[in-house]
């Protein structure tokens, strides 16, 4: 009688499980089939041949870029406010180099964050459209990283280009997902809600996870994620890219130790934010295999790069604004002086962590339109002297400062893909001079030259390096898809 129940038991007990199993499916989609294991095969299954020789090239000049706003970056206070934090708060380890201080190393982690806060102490590093800087958020954690592996397993080249370019890719998938997220944000700085998530993702395929661990670290970074704009124009503002190199760098290496996380991070599931929680409209889409011919957003849109270290929307006012001065000293004197301008009227975008009158410190003048256009009506351009304590306090530019009026066009909006810049300049005795810019030289649609962006770096990096050495730097740059290990590259800022 016993082995009878027991027959007949067992195949309700197995319908039972069916049908839970039947049930469990329909609320939770077999994992291979959502965004978030998407993203965990694509960072684990992508290889150096799908880097196309446009993508190689592009990234080469973000890390170029990158490296030399980091150098200069490292001359600042606030870089050296976070270097003393690490050295008294922390245990010395000798392990990956610090940007401008070859006496000093840190752990990793410590690492990627202080050259993260370099490279936007000046916020002179590179800005994308959906808008973020991608750049700082993933180099200094993979540069710290690969000084981390032992000297027999440092990674090609083209292994290191190849997890750079995967951090830059997720970040500007990440974005696409929101239209929210095209335009200068209001709520949460960006490089801190996808930089993290960029940088745990050129940490792990660089450490070669498998697609699951590749997809918990992406996880484990959403829960180091979002700062408030309300730090912009301070001096906390470029902890915002150290934190999101460390944090991502941080999240790569638990999930290599086994630490696991929400599976479905990155998906859409109803009355349970993951990755939603940043934007209010996020719709989330599977990212194609390798193998299916994925093609790099990089390939699609290159890099904006800064001529000068503030917001990039200061970029368009400054050039428009030195189209007038141009002007302006054609029927003047041979310079601008106060005593002609009545009036300026910029024409700009509607931002208002942007729109400051009368900045009192560099940071703030940094995201000034007002500082900006009048600094390049005085001296028809805007450079890394322009933000000095000197500059900031001269009598003309505050005379020049109190003239000044915005308006907000309905057909400018705070979109860097679609904003302009416009400068009306009424004189004293009448005339009104007028300069526009659609489209600044640095720009994604008019880039900076080869020539012009070496430029660029050589007179960063010579602040605090010799030019023997700077122009070994570009060398191992442009030559880092040919290198066997990248112990030259790696070398060259130690």
């Amino acid at each position: 009688m016993f082995s009878v129940l027991q027959k007949t038991i067992r195949p309700v007990q197995a319908a039972r499980g069916a049908h839970q199993s039947a049930v469990k499916i329909l609320k939770h989609p077999a994992q291979e089939d959502t965004v978030t294991a998407s993203f965990g095969q694509f960072i684990s299954e992508i290889k150096p041949q799908h880097l196309s020789p446009v993508v190689l090239q592009r990234s080469k000049r973000m890390v170029l870029d990158s490296i030399g706003v980091g150098l200069i970056g490292s001359t600042t206070d606030v870089f050296d406010l976070a270097l003393q934090h690490c050295q008294h708060m922390y245990a010395p380890d000798f392990i990956s180099s610090v940007y401008g201080r070859s006496n000093v190393r840190l752990s990793p982690t410590l690492a990627a964050f202080v050259n993260g806060v370099a490279t936007h102490s000046m916020d002179f590093d590179d800005t994308w459209h959906p808008a973020t800087h991608p750049s700082g958020a993933v180099l200094p954690a993979v540069l710290a990283l690969s000084d981390m592996m032992p000297a027999s397993k440092k990674p090609s080249g083209l292994d290191f280009l190849l997890a750079f370019n995967v951090g830059i890719e997720i970040q500007g998938r990440l974005m696409r997902f929101s239209n929210e997220a095209r335009n200068i944000p209001k709520r949460f700085h960006p490089p801190t809600v996808v930089g993290p998530m960029g940088s745990a993702a050129a940490c792990a395929r660089l450490l070669s996870l498998d697609s699951s661990q590749c997809g918990h670290a992406l996880a484990i970074a959403a829960s180091l994620a979002g700062a408030p704009m309300a730090n912009a124009a301070t001096q906390s503002k470029p902890l915002h890219i150290g934190n999101a190199s460390r944090l991502g760098l941080e999240a790569a290496l638990l999930a290599s130790r086994g630490l696991e996380a929400s599976p479905l991070v990155l998906d859409a599931v109803a009355g349970v934010a993951g990755f939603s929680a940043f934007y209010e409209d996020y719709m989330p889409q599977p990212l194609d295999s390798p193998h299916d011919g994925h093609a790099f957003l990089l390939e699609e849109q290159d890099m904006g790069f800064k001529r000068f270290p503030a917001h990039l929307g200061m970029h368009w006012v400054a050039d428009a604004a030195a189209s007038v001065h141009k002007l302006l000293v054609g029927v003047g004197p041979g310079k601008v002086s106060p005593d002609q301008v009545q009036d300026i009227l910029l024409r700009v975008p509607l931002s208002k962590y942007i729109n400051r009158p009368f900045p009192e410190s560099e940071h703030e003048a940094r995201h000034s339109f007002q500082f900006n256009a009048c600094s390049a009506l005085l001296d028809g351009e805007v450079t890394v002297q322009s933000f000095t304590p000197g500059a900031i306090s001269r009598p003309e530019l505050h005379a020049l400062l109190s003239r000044v009026r915005l308006e907000h066009p309905h057909d400018n909006p705070a979109n860097f893909n679609l904003m302009y810049g416009e400068v009306q300049v009424t004189l004293v005795g009448g005339d009104v001079l007028k300069g526009r810019c659609d489209t600044f030289y640095g720009h994604w649609r008019n880039p900076l030259t080869n020539e012009s962006l070496r430029k660029k770096f050589r007179n960063n990096a010579e602040v605090v390096l010799p030019s023997a050495k700077i122009e070994r730097l570009i060398e191992a740059v442009d030559g880092l898809d040919r290198l066997d290990d990248c112990h030259d590259l790696l070398s060259q800022l130690q």
